[in-house]
Order: structure tokens, then sequence, then C-alpha cells
């Protein structure tokens, strides 16, 4: 039996197998609001061991996509008691995604009296889609006050509480790919001069203060973070690798302190094999890898060591069935990319499994 569908089980974790369902922003959140249609689509990919849902926004400022949902409203729990009830009845196990935007976002994709804010008044480059308008330069933000950062770090706790009532099993913070948390962490885009900028101790002090406070709302056994060391996204430069390494192996060493279920790392070619490695000696909890992996090398990533859950992404687009093509040695589906941020079942829930 491949090793990627033997159980796997931590002090935290119990999975049904090694496959993690990677969390990947679909916009078939209505209104902002989870629905039926993406209960279905979850529950059609509950193969993996563990679903990491979609990012989610944890206040009305962080919705800077079109159609992302949130987890701020008792509509909004509501909503997502159909995902975690049908993934739940297939035995896996699903943790929410906090998802803040940050700077990466439009006022034409917020609720009315919500603004685009950030961890310092600098645009990024670039254009966003919106429904309304089309696509549309990212503004400058408004950027936080200190007061405002304290806001925010309570926002992430609220909705943290919020996902647990929701039935979902934990939450992860999405520090990774430009958002909020990662803006937080580099040095190019936080030019603050409080507590929150400086130094890497200040710069992350950010992320490690709501890990620290969702862990002790819920329970640090329900909390992983997701991190993409080097990673250009967001609009993001890529600066000094020293400080680059330092940064993520500071993170790395506070949650362990912490004691979070997993740290999931999202890998861009740019992250050095020395910063991997360092984070897995810093981390002693669950590892996940992601990005760019086949079941093959996926297959010999989990013998090799390392990673101890290896998560896939647009594999669990077209290929709700995962585990049973890994398991059948069959070949994968590939996902229609016009269809991956649209509004309706198309590209969503239509594609065949294996059975089919």
């Amino acid at each position: 039996m491949k090793k990627l569908l033997l159980p796997y089980k931590s002090q935290a974790l119990d999975l049904k197998n090694h496959l993690v369902m990677a969390p990947m922003t679909r916009c078939r959140a209505i209104h902002n609001l989870p629905n039926a249609l993406m209960a279905s689509y979850y529950s059609q990919r509950s193969g993996a061991g563990l679903i990491i849902a979609e990012g989610t926004s944890p206040a009305p400022e962080g919705l800077g996509y079109a159609r992302i949902p949130g987890i701020f409203s008792k509509e909004q729990v509501e909503g997502w008691k159909l995902t975690t009830a049908a993934v739940h009845q297939h035995h896996a196990k699903i943790f929410l995604q906090l998802m803040h935007t940050g700077r990466i976002g439009h006022p034409a994709n917020l609720p009315a009296g919500a603004q685009v804010i950030g961890v310092s008044a600098i645009a990024a480059a670039g254009q966003m889609y919106t429904d309304t308008a089309g696509m549309q330069d990212y503004p400058v933000p408004v950027a936080l006050t200190t007061q405002g950062v304290e806001d925010v770090i309570e926002s992430h706790v609220s909705a943290a509480k919020n996902a647990i009532a929701a039935g979902f099993d934990g939450v992860e913070l999405h520090a990774a790919h430009g958002y909020l948390v990662e803006q937080f962490l580099h040095p190019e885009v936080n030019n603050r001069t409080d507590k929150y900028g400086g130094s890497v101790e200040n710069r992350t002090r950010f992320a490690i203060t709501i890990a620290q406070r969702i862990a002790d709302a819920i329970g640090k056994e329900k909390l992983g973070v997701r991190i993409s060391p080097n990673a250009t996204v967001g609009d993001l430069k890529a600066y000094d690798a020293a400080t680059t390494q330092e940064t993520y192996i500071h993170l790395s060493r506070e949650f362990n302190r912490i004691g979070l279920a997993y740290v999931h790392v999202s890998l861009f070619p740019e992250a050095p094999a020395a910063t991997l490695a360092a984070i897995r000696a810093a981390f002693k909890g669950t590892l996940i890898y992601c990005n760019g992996f086949t079941p093959e090398t996926a297959e010999a990533a989990l013998h090799k060591g390392g990673p101890d859950l290896i998560a896939f992404a647009h594999s669990f687009i077209a290929n709700p069935d995962l585990d049973q093509h890994i398991l059948k040695n069959a070949p994968l589906n590939e996902g229609d990319p016009s269809t991956f941020y649209s509004a309706d079942a198309k590209g969503y829930t239509d594609y065949p499994a294996l059975s089919q």
C-alpha cells in the first residue's frame, strides 16, 4: 500500500491517510455565504484524510476577492455547517483556512462600509477582478493603527471560535502568498515603526500573537499555519536570503513553542533547501508540503523524510476522488482554468469520479 494512503496519527491529528486537499479559492460563495454547492464540492473530495477549506475571511474588510466566503456572521456559520457535516460523513477531517487579504483587495469586492487595509500604506502593483467593474488597480490600503492591529487579531480569534461552532476540526492561519499576515513579515511591505515593524521579532509579532491567541481560545491541537518562504506572489519582492531564513526559523520555533497541530509549507522554487531544513529542525510537529507534487513525487517525498503529509491543490479540482486515482495508478484529469473562479457548478462539481 502506498504511504500516501496509509493512516496518519500524531498528537494532534488522526487521519485516514497522508493525503491533504490544499485550500483553493474557488469564488462560489455568492454574497460571501457558504452554500449547498460548496458542501457538495467538498463532500466529493473527502477521500482526503484532511481537507483545508478555501481561504475564508475573518472580517468584512478581509474579503478582497469576489465571492469568497467569510466566517464572521451567524449566516456564514450556519452555511459552513452544510460542508462540515458532509465531509464528516466520509470520515475525513476538515480545517478552515483563515485568510485576510489585506492590501490584495478592492473596495468593489467588499461589503458597504468596509475598506481595504494593510500593514502599511503601500499599494500592490497589478489589478484585481471585480464582478461590478471588471479589472481594477489595487488601491492604496489604509494603514492599520496599533489599535487597529489589535482589532484584526481579535477578529481572527472570534473567527476561529466561529469555525469550531460551524463544525470544523480546526483552522489554518494563512501566513503566506502575500496576504495580510505575510505583509507583516515582509520588510519591504512593512515599514511600520511600532512594535509590529522593524526587527524580525517585531515583524513576526503579528503572526505569532494571532497563533497564540487562537490556540488559547480553541486549543493548540486545532490550529495550523501556512507559510511560503521566498514567495514573490502578491507583489512581494525577494529580500535578503539571510533575513528570510532568520524570519522563518524564528516563526517555526515560536509555532513549535505554542504546539501547533501543523505547519503547512507552500513550496516555491526560490526557497533554499537550507531554509526548509531549518524549518523542519525548528518545528517538531506535523509538517505538510504543497505545490508541484505528482502522486509519484509525493510518495517519494514521504519516504525520504522531511514532510509528514503532502497536500495537493489543482489535482483535486479535476479529480474529486484523487485518492482512488492514486490507489489504482489511474491517469489524472486536467482542470479547466477558465472555470476555476466562476460562480456556478460548471468546472466545480461536474468533474466525474473514476467510477463514472
